[in-house]
This record gives structure tokens, sequence and C-alpha cells, in this order.
């Protein structure tokens, strides 16, 4: 029964988290019985922030969210009530503020010479259409482990297509077909307006003060317990007619190891893998430290896992190659106004209502945004935070003689007034901590649907999985939606919640989106 079933959550990132909430809200699971682990000394997983405004604040990195999909995440938080106005859910304050603030970027592309590329044509030949269309068009099972370079020319990667959408959502040329095949579907609103990404919503702060602190408050108020410093080693099991069967954890905190016994009705979710594991920020002085799979240990319980288990999909196909899933990110924070009206002069955008600005001729592929201020709950009046990043920190620079990878923070400063055509007077006070990630976009790299789990594995009896690297029929990875989306499967399937699990929005079978995106790639 849910008021005795007892719940394990391995890994506090959104995933576990939406999980617990759903579990609470629809399954009937008391508060007091769920315990979530986490092996940091913080929650929130990926959606991080850290810092303050004399050391510098730092966050790897936001995920783009949107109001005409994320069906799973804003049914969650619409439940969850705000920190700053507790009488408004999340959702409504979110809505508020966005309404307030629209998305209309007017310099999504620039120049070396800081000129402002028309973003409303995409730069397609015919053939570059023809390629696109046969690619959007294809069953994912004929694409398979296919990269998108199989399917679309050199010259298509010239483009301005390409430039923003990849830029926007983090592909590679060498990603996955079907990841790339499912962004078109899924957003084929985006594609009409990708230089403006008037689509695209933000939260009044980071994702991590606005999305994970008040959800974990909500947690908390209803009894559920978080272990910080706790890292479960192992999963305990046998198999049942069949069926595999949680039936203890093993896990050490900063004192010992210790067991837990799980009870076969009890219930254990786990996130496997990790696009932040390993992890490093760097200093105005130091560059990142180059880590590798080990320094941060998210990967091996699914290893573990997942040997000799077909069916809780394949970790080696996405943590094998860094050289093919890392990119850097840095965030600067400012003391005086400068640089802020500098960029508002010359892009026409306030801060907080332009989005990406991404640098077209630069060899790291670098972009930048700045959201609207304060960013952080705590930073205080005459800071200003801005956060950027680079696909191709393994190139040298255009104004720094080395690759992003190498750059410390002073670095990346220069690098970036380079392109600004900005005097470094400017940002003389200002803290760059810049940041590497080796497994970023490792859920991007070429699979098969059977490399990545279901949320519950069809010989699963109480053990589901959560996060980035699950399987969900056309839904797309790297959103907050897509760990939303798998907690709220697995819950219901699990629990038997006779509420549906909001589904996919078929924007892509609407002939008034199709043609609207056939009439901008005429553009």
């Amino acid at each position: 029964m849910p008021s005795t079933t007892k719940a394990y959550l391995i890994g506090s990132g959104i995933g576990s988290l939406a999980a617990a909430a759903f579990m609470i809200r629809d399954g009937g699971v008391a508060g007091r019985n769920i315990l979530i682990f986490e092996r940091e000394s913080a929650l929130g997983g990926s959606l991080d922030a850290a810092g303050n405004s004399s050391t510098g604040y730092s966050m790897r990195g936001g995920r783009m969210l949107t109001s005409d999909n994320y069906e799973c995440t804003w049914d969650l938080f619409k439940s969850v009530p705000s920190l700053q106005h507790p009488e408004k859910s999340v959702y409504q304050e979110t809505m508020e503020f966005n309404r307030e603030f629209k998305s209309d970027s007017r310099a999504r592309l620039v120049t070396r010479q800081r000129a402002i590329v028309p973003g409303n044509s995409m730069g397609f030949s015919m053939h570059d259409r023809e390629e696109l269309l046969a690619l959007y068009r294809n069953d994912e099972g004929a694409l398979g482990r296919s990269r998108i370079t199989d399917w679309l020319s050199p010259e298509f990667f010239e483009t301005n297509f390409w430039t923003m959408w990849s830029t926007t959502f983090a592909f590679q040329p060498w990603h996955s077909a079907v990841e790339f095949r499912r962004y078109l579907h899924r957003f084929i609103l985006e594609f009409p307006r990708i230089e403006t990404l008037a689509g695209v919503k933000r939260t009044i702060f980071n994702q991590f003060d606005s999305l994970v602190r008040p959800l974990e408050a909500w947690l908390v108020a209803h009894g559920v317990k978080i272990c910080l410093n706790c890292c479960v080693t192992d999963v305990d099991h046998r198999y049942t007619d069949g069926m595999f069967v949680v039936t203890g954890l093993q896990y050490r905190d900063l004192a010992s190891t210790k067991t837990i016994a799980v009870d076969p009705d009890d219930l254990v979710f786990v996130q496997n893998g990790s696009m932040t594991d390993a992890s490093s920020v760097g200093s105005m002085t130091a560059a990142p430290a180059h880590n590798e799979r080990g320094d941060g240990g998210a990967w091996s319980l699914w290893e573990k896992l997942a040997q000799g288990r077909p069916g809780f999909g394949e970790p080696r196909v996405f943590n094998s190659c860094i050289a093919e899933s890392w990119w850097g990110s840095f965030t600067i924070t400012l003391h005086e106004p400068g640089f802020f009206n500098a960029v508002r002069d010359f892009s026409g955008n306030v801060a907080g209502t332009g989005g990406l600005v991404t640098f077209k001729e630069s060899n790291w592929q670098l972009s930048m945004v700045l959201a609207h201020q304060p960013h952080f709950l705590n930073q205080p009046a005459g800071t200003q935070v801005l956060w950027g990043y680079a696909l191709s920190g393994d190139r040298i620079g255009n104004f720094v003689a080395k690759p992003m990878a190498e750059c410390n923070g002073a670095e990346i400063l220069k690098e970036l007034c380079g392109h600004l055509r900005f005097d470094l007077s400017l940002v003389k006070a200002a803290i760059c901590l810049p940041c590497r990630m080796p497994y970023i976009t490792s859920q991007f790299m070429p699979r098969l649907v059977s490399d990545r789990p279901l949320p519950v594995p069809r010989d699963s009896k109480n053990l589901a999985f959560v996060g980035q690297f699950v399987e969900i029929p056309e839904d797309t990875v790297f959103t907050v939606e897509y760990s939303v989306r798998a907690a709220q499967m697995a819950v219901y399937q699990f629990l038997a919640v006779k509420r549906a699990v909001p589904p996919v929005s078929a924007h892509d079978r609407s002939m008034r989106a199709e043609f609207q995106a056939v009439i901008k790639a005429f553009h």
C-alpha cells in the first residue's frame, strides 16, 4: 500500500526530486517514508548555482524552458509554492515574470566586426532543405546510431540555421541523428523564431534558486529526508520469478559504510549517469582541471547494474568519448554596470530579454547570455552576473593564442571582450570562473534505442531509472522536462496512479506549425 511504501532515491537531481514530489502528491506515499541520497554536499544535480559577490558566482549551465512544451514540468510546479510569493505557485510566478520580460533577441548572431547578422534568413540552399526534410521525415529505426553528419552535407553546417540551432541546444555535427531529429519535431515551433528565441521562457533567478530551492522546501515540509554526502555504491538484489528485486542498498557517508534493507514492496529510483559528472571549476588565474570518469563516480553504479542486463542499458555508449561530449562554460561576476550597459547599447536588448548572443566567427563557438538581474537569491544590488559557453573549446582562440580548455578566467574575459570590441577596462574588476564539463552532451552521443533503459525496465519489480539516460519516445534529452517526465512515468507505473502522465504535445502534427517552418526554411 502507498501509505506504508518506502522509497529510496539515489541522486538528488531534478528527476529524483520530481519523483519524490509525484509520489507524495499523486501516489499517496508519506513524505517521511522517502529518503534521498546525494553524494555531494548540496542537492540539485546539474541544476546548480553557487558563490557570492566577493569571490564570484558560478553555475555550470541552465536548461532552456518553453511554455509550449514542458508538460510534466509545469504540471509539477503548479503544485509547488514560490519561496518569494508563497501565495503563488512556481509556475504562476514564472509565467508572470515572462509576460513582463519577453524574449526578443535582436543580436542573436554577431560578426567579428560586432555587426549583427540578420537572423531572418536561415541561409539554406535547396540541397540543404532537401537533406533536412529527409532527416526530419526518416524513421528512428533507420537512423540507428548514425551521426548528424551522415545525413547532412558539410555546407549545411555553415548556415545561419545551424549556428543558431546548435548553440541554442548544444548540438555538435557528430552527435546523434536521432536526437537531432527529435529536437526538430519536439521544437518545431522554435524553428520559425529561432533568431529571436521568442519561445524561450526564463525563471526569475537561476534554475537552482527558482526551481530546486522551492521544490526542496516543499519536500522537506512534507517530511522527506535528504542525506547529503551519502554515496550509494552498490545495490543488493535477487531475482524472483524472473524479476529483478532490490533487497538492499550499500552506501557510505562521512563516517562509515552502511547497508539499508529494502523490502520487495519498497521502491528504488536511480539517477543513472550524469551530464555534469567530473566537472571542475577554475579561477581568474587557473584553468579548470581536466577530470575524467572516476573523478566524480556518478557512472559506476549504472555500470554495475547494467553488466549482463541488456534491459538496463549500455552506459559506455555515452561515457567513453570525452572528446566528443565535453565543453566549457564560464560565469562572470561584475561590480560595475559598464559591461551590461555596453552590451545593451550595441544589442538593443535589456538584460533578460535577449537570450544567447553567439559570435558567429568565434573559433571557440562562443556564446553569452545576460540574464535579468539579480540572477542569484543572495546577489546584492550593484552586482551583475552573466553566463556563457563555448562548443569548441579545444580550438585556439581569436584573441587568446590557446584553447579555451587551457584558459583561466582572465584569458576568457580577454577573448570575450575581443569579440565585443570592448576595452578591458570594462571588466577590470570582474571575476570570471571557467568550468569544464567532460560529459555535458554525453546524452547526445549516437545510440540505439536499447542503449537507454526504460524508466521502469520490463523485468524490474521495484527499481526505476530517472534522469537524462532513460528512453522516452518522442521526448528530448538535455531538458528539465525529460528528467521530470521520466520520474512521473516511473512513479505512476509503480503506484498505479489513475491520473495520466501529460502527453508530449504533438506540435509536429500541426499543419500550421509545419507550414510556418517551411516558410522560414525558404527565407
